[in-house]
């Protein structure tokens, strides 16, 4: 028996398989969400609402619009499993500037102006799939096989 190797092999569970699937669920929710936050800039507060609220918060109004299209190809780019990692690390510094502005109002999104928790659950997200990659069922898989 090697003393080194002690690796337990009948008690184990085998996350391969599983894993890829997990990484499906994590980026296409996060690729959905920030879809829908693209969403509401431009068809419910309108680009000239969402630059107000962005002036309010310190930001220039005129980074709404590079906002919105990160959102957009980011989520697009995580729906359909393009080159996952990259977008979510690209993905980041809007999550990071949505987490500047919720983290004056507490911890629980419920919070008035809503709280942190949200954005640092999707920071931690973008990241995970920064790590983990496409997952399964995602385009990019496939154009990698041939």
């Amino acid at each position: 028996m090697n003393p080194i190797n002690t690796t337990n092999t009948t008690n184990t569970t085998n996350t391969t398989n599983t894993g890829i699937y997990a990484a499906t669920l994590l980026r296409l929710t996060l690729g959905i969400a920030l879809l829908a936050h693209a969403y509401l800039k431009v068809f419910v507060f309108t680009f000239p609402g969402a630059a107000a609220f962005f002036a309010s918060q310190g930001f220039p109004a005129w980074s709404v619009y590079p906002v919105v299209a990160i959102e957009v190809l980011t989520g697009l780019a995580m729906v359909l499993g393009l080159q996952a990692r990259i977008a979510a690390i690209i993905s980041l510094p809007v999550l990071l500037g949505a987490l500047s502005v919720h983290a004056p109002n507490g911890w629980v999104f419920t919070s008035p102006n809503g709280g942190w928790e949200f954005p640092a659950f999707m920071i931690v997200t973008a990241l995970s799939i920064a790590l983990l990659g496409n997952g399964a069922f995602a385009i990019g898989n496939a154009k990698a096989a041939k």
